[in-house]
């Protein structure tokens, strides 16, 4: 059963995050976002930093009345989609193509209520950190904090995150330790043919016909080159080229992604890009040029941290709620914090559909499982 001071915010919250997803800004543009958290943190009487990083994230601190001790690190992502919603909910999206899709509004609701409950519970010695961070769904955000120095201006021993899951049930949480999400290298492949006719293809190169070539070779890449018993996962999601239906185009594009969960799958796969990109470009006599965009890291969890995150889940669910989940092959950016620092990251049960789909709505009836949990994490670090 849930703590009733806690249990008394959920209206509260839910309105709080209804006006976030009404509301919602995509990566490092989260103006309003930020100061609604700002000024609802300033208000309880926690100490507020905006701005951290030259972003728009929030840092907010808060020390116990026991006096020193641990320092924890508690993060919530506040950013948005480019998607347009179509959830058919009173409190939808104000702007065309950006959409809370994947529960960051939610993320942000329950570390408020959490910030607010500890504001008025502060029996416990040490520190609190919570991190309203910007930018997760480019992978950016995170990296952008560790490299203004986060850790270094907000000393954090320990550091957890949540994020919501249709795929553990509504009640239960979900974690393991080592890797439970992959990392993520995004790509991008540039080739170049000769442009003609298309009625005299021989007196060109044709670019599509050996991006489709190129398409199909790389799913051996995984198939054929990782280990089987290791995972990763090679998706090309974006194909571009020509601008008229009668004339073959010098040029083609693709755009994709892939993801591992340890570094040796990440290499043999990314040596395996480069090496069919340059087969198909001998085999086809076209330029190809592989460019490696961005990468984060896995979301590796600490051994005793996680053991936290398992006992402040059975304390507040019961230990048959807690669940020891197969890792996902999405990606985070907290990775770069819990590179810095032990930690862990878990999963919130959730009902309805799953992150990124139009028609996703966080659900509010989590909201106080998810401030229950950071309590009873801080709890029981600092208590």
């Amino acid at each position: 059963m849930l703590n009733p001071d806690i249990a008394a915010l959920a209206e509260e919250m839910a309105a709080w995050r209804r006006d976030i997803h009404q509301h919602p800004e995509l990566a490092f543009d989260e103006h309003r976002t930020s100061a609604k958290v700002a000024g609802l943190l300033r208000a309880w009487g926690l100490e507020v930093h905006e701005g951290f990083g030259e972003t728009t994230a929030v840092i907010a601190v808060l020390r116990g009345n026991l006096g020193a001790g641990r320092s924890l690190g508690l993060r919530a992502d506040m950013d948005a989609l480019p998607m347009d919603e179509q959830t058919g909910v009173d409190y939808r999206s104000v702007h065309e193509h950006v959409f809370h899709g994947c529960g960051h509004d939610g993320h942000t609701a329950i570390l408020l209520g959490a910030a607010k409950y500890l504001a008025t519970h502060r029996d416990f010695a040490g520190t609190v950190n919570f991190i309203f961070q910007p930018a997760e769904e480019t992978l950016a955000g995170g990296l952008a904090l560790m490299r203004a120095g986060l850790f270094e201006r907000f000393p954090c021993d320990e550091i957890y995150a949540l994020h919501n899951n249709n795929c553990i049930a509504l009640g239960q949480v979900g974690v393991r330790v080592g890797a439970i999400l992959s990392a993520c290298d995004w790509f991008r492949i540039h080739i170049t043919g000769v442009g003609t006719h298309s009625a005299m293809p021989h007196k060109g190169v044709d670019p599509i016909v050996a991006g489709a070539a190129l398409v199909q070779s790389l799913q051996s890449v995984v198939s054929r080159n990782v280990d089987p018993l290791d995972v990763a996962v090679l998706s090309v999601c974006q194909f571009h080229a020509g601008t008229a239906i009668n004339v073959i185009p010098g040029t083609a594009q693709l755009e994709g992604t892939l993801r591992t969960l340890s570094p040796t799958a990440r290499q043999v796969a990314l040596d395996g890009l480069q090496r069919v990109c340059d087969g198909i470009a001998a085999t086809h006599g076209c330029g190809v040029r592989f460019e490696h965009l961005q990468s984060s890291p896995a979301t590796v969890n600490a051994p005793e941290q996680t053991d936290v995150v398992r006992q402040a889940a059975a304390a507040v669910l019961g230990a048959d709620q807690v669940i020891d989940c197969p890792p996902l092959m999405a990606s985070e950016d907290f990775a770069y914090m819990l590179q810095q620092r032990p930690g862990a990251y878990f999963f919130l049960g959730h009902n309805g559909l799953t992150c990124h789909h139009p028609g996703f709505d966080f659900d509010d009836d989590t909201l106080s499982t998810g401030v229950a949990l950071f309590v009873e994490i801080v709890r029981q670090r600092l208590g």
